[in-house]
């Protein structure tokens, strides 16, 4: 059944109501780029069938060519028509309802601790080589990362961390820049699981520059063995050597940001991390005579909001640039947080601090249940006068069924 959570009034009533109470929807979309000069772009940019399915997708997203229902208001007989979501994950309009239900999911996997947010950032050296290796270099950087981080809490803790890291593929400006949050609570369980013992630190976990070189030296050592396997791909005029040489001899970037201040604000930090996309529809200003202009934040310049043209055709290049290999999961929990280890490991270091153990078993709410529960709207109520709405009847897609939702999310052993 299509969910008016996930669906919007016919395109020319973009600037009537929702039934989800959202705000006022954005006067350009990334689908108006698409469905206005995708096909110019294709004749310059070839793409795999992923990405294609991905990009129709997000231009049928929430129109006719889904389907979807109508309904109609019991008193007032005012009729809605509202049209199915493509849900997936790199689409602008689609990410509201899974962000909600994922923070949902992570609030009793809180501790009472600080928690620290770690960024490691691969050197843009690497970005020609991510076309022909795009899973294998991501994976790298969850494995290279995530071990670093753990071995570091071996060495001055003896225990295991707690870890969700969130794959970010882009800067503002949409250009690749692949970069890992991981977001880590302040504090370890022992192996042998007879303490939990806290970081000793107020405003750092630990020494950024010694992460650097050992994230450095971990994430080589694994791309180095996958060039002597064969698993890495060399792009055409490209060579290893040059690669590795470059790789060598860049600064590694490992950014620790201040301690959260506590358990509420761990949880609007994820809700603004972990479902992002390349780029919001609220951040595109205009498109019109085949430029589109849009804002993005400069870290260089004190984070000013600045304004950028680009042709359409180069914003489309751009933005399939992040667009993930097919059911590559980009949000993994490790140590601590991973799935086989929620209910021990994580109910032991609870147990430690006294709290009550992690619910492994959890009733999935309806979408209105959990829309009218986090903001007080009640879709089945009629915006023009209050009443109740009830469905009318389906309206059958036009075009085949749309790609699915996002993979499960992985659960990674540390």
């Amino acid at each position: 059944m299509a969910s008016p959570f996930l669906s919007s009034p016919t395109p020319h009533h973009r600037a009537g109501h929702t039934h989800s109470g959202s705000k006022q929807r954005p006067t350009f979309e990334v689908a108006d780029i698409l469905r206005a000069h995708l096909p110019d772009s294709l004749h310059e940019h070839s793409h795999p069938l992923h990405v294609h399915k991905v990009l129709s997708a997000i231009q049928n997203c929430r129109t006719a060519a889904l389907g979807g229902h109508i309904d109609y208001c019991t008193d007032c007989g005012t009729l809605y028509n509202s049209y199915n979501s493509c849900r997936d994950r790199h689409c602008p309009k689609c990410q509201g309802l899974e962000k909600a239900r994922w923070i949902e999911a992570r609030k009793d996997e809180l501790l009472p601790v600080p928690y620290f947010h770690t960024v490691f950032t691969l050197p843009h050296a690497i970005n020609d080589w991510v076309g022909w290796n795009d899973k294998l270099i991501y994976d790298l950087l969850f494995a290279s990362a995530t071990d670093t981080l753990q071995a570091f809490a071996a060495r001055h803790w003896n225990g295991t961390l707690g870890i969700t890291a969130v794959l970010h593929t882009w800067g503002q400006t949409m250009e690749r820049h692949i970069h890992l949050h991981c977001i880590v609570p302040g504090g370890a369980l022992t192996f042998d699981g007879e303490q939990f013992k806290p970081c000793p630190h107020r405003d750092w976990l630990f020494p950024v520059k010694a992460l650097s070189k050992v994230f450095r030296g971990n994430y080589l050592e694994r791309l180095e063995h996958a060039h002597t396997t064969g698993e890495l791909k060399t792009p055409p005029g490209a060579h290893f050597a040059a690669l590795r040489k470059a790789l060598r001899e860049h600064d590694w970037v490992v950014y620790a940001k201040p301690p959260f201040g506590g358990p509420q604000q761990i949880i609007d930090y994820l809700g603004r991390y972990t479902h992002r996309i390349a780029i919001s529809n609220h951040r595109i200003l205009n498109l019109a005579d085949g430029k589109v202009t849009f804002t993005w934040k400069d870290y260089k310049d004190g984070a000013k909001t600045k304004v950028m043209t680009l042709d359409a055709n180069e914003f489309i290049r751009r933005f399939t640039l992040h667009i993930l290999p097919p059911r590559f999961t980009r949000i993994r929990h490790y140590g601590l947080l991973a799935c086989g280890h929620r209910a021990t490991k994580l109910n032991r270091a609870k147990a430690l601090l006294g709290l009550a153990p992690v619910t492994t078993t959890k009733v999935r709410e309806p979408y209105d249940v959990l829309l009218q529960r986090l903001t007080g709207k009640d879709i089945h109520v009629c915006p023009s006068c209050g009443g109740r709405l009830r469905r009318q009847r389906d309206l059958a897609p036009t075009i085949g069924p749309a790609r699915g939702q996002d993979p499960p999310l992985a659960c990674e052993a540390a």
